[in-house]
């Protein structure tokens, strides 16, 4: 890589977002145990997913030059989703198995049409317009999908499904990437990043505002929103990983 700094800024990157792919170990360490995937939702860790495969073939050399640190650590991602996607599916209740793995298998076509359309149909700039795109709109909506869970948190007052360390990651790793993105001059990677990076940092003011009501309101006010929600015809509420990405105490 021609600029040391890029280099040295995705390595950071790479470092942060493994993290960020590891953090949900604890969440899923609960559902294993209590064998049921309670009110978390797999829908951010199956988009988290296509942004990883999306973002892998995206930074391959024949698709985009000087992005190889973006396909070894979104390859490591997509392996990593792929195991919590399996785990999240066994454990689930057989409507949301159901939803996920419709969701699933769309997300496999996206990814299958994206890669084949590049491949043969594409070359050089088109390519990489063409895959950036997709990996841009994708990663904003892996980035957005604590949206939810943000609600849930203004709502009961309560950072219960919203954990620290998986709000601290999304920021770093977000910003780590952003960096990356401006220092290569690649706005497929700055600007969904740069998003992430923003969504972090709220996440990180609401933890702080309500990081010592944890846990209090889950027999209270979690129930009334979880009711709120049920009428919305929403029965699990999303968290991020992508995230990406919810832990007890999740990336």
């Amino acid at each position: 890589m021609k600029n040391p700094l890029h280099f040295v800024v995705g390595i950071f990157g790479n470092a942060f977002a493994l993290f960020l792919f590891l953090a949900p170990l604890i969440t899923f360490k609960r559902i294993i145990k209590k064998r049921s995937t309670e009110q978390f939702s797999g829908v951010p860790y199956v988009m988290t997913l296509l942004n990883c495969l999306l973002s892998a073939w995206y930074g391959l050399p024949f698709v985009s030059p000087n992005n190889l640190l973006v396909s070894t650590i979104n390859g490591t991602g997509a392996a990593i989703e792929s195991v919590y996607v399996l785990i999240f599916l066994i454990f689930a209740p057989k409507k949301e198995k159901g939803k996920i793995l419709g969701l699933l298998t769309l997300v496999l076509a996206v990814f299958a049409i994206v890669a084949l359309v590049s491949l043969f149909a594409l070359h050089g700039k088109r390519r990489k317009l063409f895959c950036g795109i997709a990996a841009t709109i994708f990663s904003i909506i892996m980035y957005g999908s604590p949206l939810t869970i943000i609600r849930l948190v203004i709502k009961t007052k309560s950072v219960e499904f919203m954990p620290f360390f998986l709000s601290l990651f999304v920021f770093l790793c977000g910003t780590s990437w952003f960096v990356f993105g401006l220092l290569g001059k690649d706005p497929f990677v700055a600007i969904p990043n740069g998003f992430g990076c923003g969504l972090g940092t709220v996440q990180l003011i609401l933890y702080a505002i309500y990081r010592n009501n944890k846990g209090q309101t889950q027999k209270g006010a979690a129930n009334e929103s979880l009711e709120m929600e049920k009428g919305l015809s929403k029965p699990h509420h999303e968290r991020p990983q992508i995230t990406h990405l919810a832990q007890d105490g999740q990336l």
